[in-house]
């Protein structure tokens, strides 16, 4: 989408001067021609380069990601905005349409409607967990749909809780031809969770979709994971396939100790007379300040 068709939300086009205009329309233009398109990550996936992917939900992660080169990034769309997708850079970025409960979407109407507000701000693709006609409304309207095979956590239920899916042939067969209604419908990828790494192999190497790997082994398309798990601060449950590389939890338990020292010391400081000192005010000279008092007493 061109710079115009972000400008154009609301009319704001024409209450900007055009050589703000212009500046911004090259801006834009520059850092969307830098990024990979769709025909781009599928290339990547023809010539099997294997590609990185992380979720993550502010824009310093983001933007290590970009600095860091990382392929793809998961925003879901509580977290989505134009600074985060700047942030972002040239990476390739999946925006999360939440499922039911999660984010209020339940019609084919509501996903598209959101689709097309997420891709004003520049959305590369759109994960969409739905049902299978909302999905293809989405395809049909050329809106990229990453969907979701394997164990599908809002799901979960369905296929016994959050654990693997397809370690029996039955079960590895549900995972295929799932992928297989999606190829139908006109999807572009889909997440591949949890799924023995053999299965995930020929699931990959026999479809057109993109797989992003979550605990499937190897042969994914790409290796997804979690910003929280990569850098050591997971909240909950660390999912076996998660790799850490850095202990943040430690680093936030001390800049925590830090905040409640610095507090405790301001809080001292006003209960002393300490805070604030005569660099903390403001003066008024001495004859302002009289003249003041005698105003106030007439």
């Amino acid at each position: 989408m061109g710079y115009n068709g972000v400008l154009g939300i609301g009319g704001l086009a024409g209450d900007i001067p055009q050589p703000v205009l212009a500046e911004n329309c090259a801006a834009f233009s520059l850092e969307v021609s830098m990024r990979p398109t769709v025909a781009d990550i599928r290339a990547m996936k023809a010539r099997k380069h294997k590609m990185s992917m992380l979720y993550v939900t502010t824009l310093d992660e983001a933007a290590a990601a970009s600095a860091a080169k990382i392929d793809i990034l998961s925003i879901e769309g509580r977290y989505f905005s134009p600074q985060m997708r700047e942030a972002a850079g040239a990476c390739f970025v999946q925006v999360g349409l939440p499922y039911g409960p999660a984010g209020g979407l339940a019609t084919a109407e509501d996903y598209l409607r959101a689709a097309f507000h997420f891709g004003a701000m520049g959305g590369d693709c759109y994960y969409c967990a739905a049902a299978l006609d909302i999905q293809k409304t989405l395809c049909d309207n050329g809106v990229p749909v990453v969907a979701h095979v394997g164990l599908i956590p809002s799901q979960s239920t369905w296929t016994g809780g959050f654990k693997a899916v397809g370690k029996t042939a039955e079960s590895a067969k549900k995972v295929w031809d799932h992928v297989k209604r999606l190829e139908a419908i006109g999807c572009f990828g889909a997440e591949l969770e949890v799924v023995p790494d053999r299965v995930a192999e020929v699931i990959t190497r026999h479809s057109p979709l993109v797989m992003l790997g979550m605990g499937a082994g190897p042969w994914a398309d790409a290796q997804y994971l979690f910003a929280e798990d990569v850098l050591g601060h997971t909240g909950g449950h660390k999912p076996r396939h998660a790799k850490t590389y850095r202990n943040f939890a430690a680093e936030y338990a001390r800049l925590q100790q830090e905040r409640i020292g610095a507090f405790r010391e301001f809080n001292a400081d006003v209960a002393s007379g300490a805070y604030p000192e005569p660099r903390h005010t403001v003066a008024v000279g001495d004859e302002d300040f009289n003249r003041f008092l005698a105003l106030i007493k007439d």
